[in-house]
């Protein structure tokens, strides 16, 4: 393939955002040189100060296909992803049906995929009660790592584990030094998803129906096991800003724990989310101003790894706008193509 150069007053790189031209050749960034350079026989175009920069990998997205394709499907979702300068996302093992904890399922999600991907693709497998033995298997089969919930996912192919089947889980990943991920949640008596006598249209009841205890306790629980069983414990969608002590403290003692936030935790906030609007639902909930600023600062910290979209789309109905009862809507924000 012949060479070309593209330029713009905003490229970014690990030095910051600085003008330059980038040199392609064979699919491949072979230089990037300071300032507008045009070669002898090379083309050249300047696209302004439009940004040139590395394209985005999303690490938490749920695309659904198989077995609910009309909630999103592979050609969709990859297509959203490119469109909004995303190259690569890994997709989680849920709420695809069959959900990926088994190497039959995997395969089948692989030959749903087929001729269907803009962008590249990874995936993840599940831990379930009923899969333990499966996760050998799964796990050479070549999945990014094992996703756990510890309350109810929203799916009911896919329950949530206990700390007794994860005892049972967690020396087979460590076996082959495989990630964890965790949905962490764990439900205690404050609070509750079956708080009564509140309107079902109220955030605010919603929000107090998911308190940051039961992100603290799950994240707790998961740093003694990641201690324990000295495993790569991944925290995802992190948006309790009473969990980052643990996080850091957890980091100081050389556990290997990291964690994710999403876009919803850090851009919106609980006081400016109306009754009723149940496109705001999402599980851990939104929670306020004050909360969310600290979430900002300990993903500019580092204890934060990284933001993800956690992307979970259903169809309309199932968010119940209609009816704007938060309990009975669908959790989920489809965020994929504005992650940037």
């Amino acid at each position: 393939m012949d060479a070309f150069a593209f330029h713009s007053t905003q490229v970014i790189t690990p030095k910051g955002v600085i003008e330059a031209t980038l040199v392609i050749s064979d699919g491949t960034i072979q230089d990037v040189l300071p300032g507008r350079v045009q070669q002898e026989n090379i083309p050249f175009e300047s696209v302004g100060n439009m940004v040139i920069m590395p394209g985005v990998i999303d690490a938490h997205v749920h695309i659904n296909e198989p077995g609910r394709t009309e909630w999103e499907g592979f050609e969709t979702a990859t297509k959203a992803a490119a469109a909004g300068g995303i190259t690569t996302l890994i997709e989680m093992p849920l709420n695809a049906s069959p959900v990926t904890t088994t190497v039959e399922a995997f395969k089948l999600k692989l030959k749903a995929a087929e001729g269907k991907l803009h962008v590249n693709c990874g995936f993840y497998g599940g831990v379930i009660p009923s899969n333990i033995d499966d996760l050998d298997e799964l796990l050479n089969a070549g999945v990014f790592g094992i996703k756990a919930f510890l309350t109810h996912s929203g799916i009911d192919e896919f329950p949530n584990v206990t700390e007794a089947d994860l005892r049972k889980a967690l020396p087979i990943l460590k076996k082959h030094d495989a990630k964890l991920l965790v949905h962490c949640e764990l439900q205690s008596p404050i609070g509750g998803v079956g708080t009564t006598h509140v309107s079902p249209r109220s955030y605010a009841a919603y929000l107090a129906s998911r308190p940051p205890k039961w992100e603290t306790d799950a994240i707790a629980l998961m740093i003694r096991f990641s201690e324990e069983f000295d495993i790569h414990v991944h925290i995802v969608h992190v948006s309790a800003a009473e969990a980052l002590p643990l996080i850091r403290d957890a980091r100081k003692r050389g556990l290997r724990i990291t964690a994710e936030t999403c876009p919803h935790y850090l851009v919106f906030c609980a006081e400016e989310i109306p009754d009723g609007a149940t496109e705001y639902k999402c599980a851990p909930p939104i929670r306020e101003r004050a909360n969310n600023e600290l979430l900002w600062e300990a993903l500019k910290d580092g204890t934060l790894n990284f933001v993800s979209t956690d992307h979970s789309p259903a169809p309309p109905e199932m968010k119940e706008r209609e009816t704007g009862d938060f309990m009975k809507a669908w959790g989920g924000i489809a965020g994929l193509q504005f992650l940037l």
